[in-house]
């Protein structure tokens, strides 16, 4: 059996004259954790609903073996959805939403739901009108882990939640649920969060992908010199990624480059996600 979870083929999505979705290429296999970078209006919110069957789209494409929009049904029980405006009945109690859901889906184990929601401040007799949003957060997440799926698709999910129950978000992701088997893709524009957790990254911008890579090859791949001083403008002669400016100097970043040429020229680390976001998209750089 094949481990590719998702394969599309100049997968499209059109409003009227614009390509929300241009063209997109991808294989995603599992186990892995994947970050969609973008800023707003990139098209990453299209491209996921066209994975989960909730939008049409131009082109070939592949989730988990199925059309999603043909077997959407089917395709929805070996998989799970986060949004940042995910809505929850507001009228229900909690235990009668985890009732409702191990009603509704197969793969759901209620024990599980309770167990995770018992570290939290969500008591099953609350009302879901009654939680903050980070503690909606917490019941939707304490569901979606409880089922036993393939695919978990975060579309921004910790959006307008503080910076600590953030970090708790995604060390409870990637401690509780990710196996080594699952396969997680999130979609974020606040890349500096994600990026210790993620084996592999998308970069989108316009609809189209911009660069598809694993951690490990970005790592071998892009290097970011500090030139200070005089030894600015010889960095300014080799051609770049992108720059910026730094105290009493530049930061440039670089692709594919042999470090000897950068030797003499000021300090030599691995750039930070945020860092070669910024660079790919200001710089036009694009993998076709």
């Amino acid at each position: 059996m094949s481990n590719t979870m998702i394969e599309a083929h100049k997968l499209s999505r059109r409003y009227g004259s614009v390509r929300a979705v241009d063209r997109v290429d991808l294989n995603i296999p599992g186990g892995t954790i994947v970050g969609l970078v973008g800023p707003n209006g990139a098209g990453k919110t299209t491209l996921l609903r066209a994975l989960l069957g909730l939008g049409s789209y131009e082109g070939q494409l592949s989730v988990l073996g199925r059309d999603p929009a043909r077997a959407r049904s089917d395709l929805m029980e070996d998989v799970c959805f986060i949004a940042d405006t995910a809505t929850l009945p507001r009228w229900m109690r909690v235990r009668h939403l985890l009732e409702f859901t191990a009603g509704v889906h197969p793969r759901f184990d209620r024990g599980h739901a309770e167990q995770m929601l018992a570290s939290t401040e969500v008591s099953l007799d609350r009302r879901i009108r009654e939680l903050s949003k980070g503690m909606l957060v917490q019941l939707h997440l304490s569901i979606v882990m409880a089922v036993d799926a393939r695919l978990l698709v975060l579309d921004e999910p910790t959006l307008g939640l503080d910076i600590l129950f953030r970090k708790r978000f995604y060390e409870q992701l990637l401690n509780d649920y990710f196996d080594g088997e699952r396969t997680i893709i999130i979609s974020t524009h606040q890349v500096e969060e994600v990026e210790h957790i993620l084996t592999d990254v998308l970069f989108m911008d316009r609809g189209r992908i911009v660069l598809n890579q694993s951690i490990e090859s970005l790592q071998s791949e892009f290097v970011e010199l500090h030139a200070l001083g005089d030894a600015v403008a010889r960095a300014q002669s080799i051609p770049a990624v992108g720059s910026r400016s730094i105290l009493g100097g530049r930061a440039f970043i670089y692709q594919g480059i042999n470090p000897d040429l950068l030797v003499g020229l000021g300090e030599l680390r691995a750039p930070s996600m945020a860092d070669l976001f910024v660079a790919v998209i200001e710089g036009g750089l694009h993998h076709d």
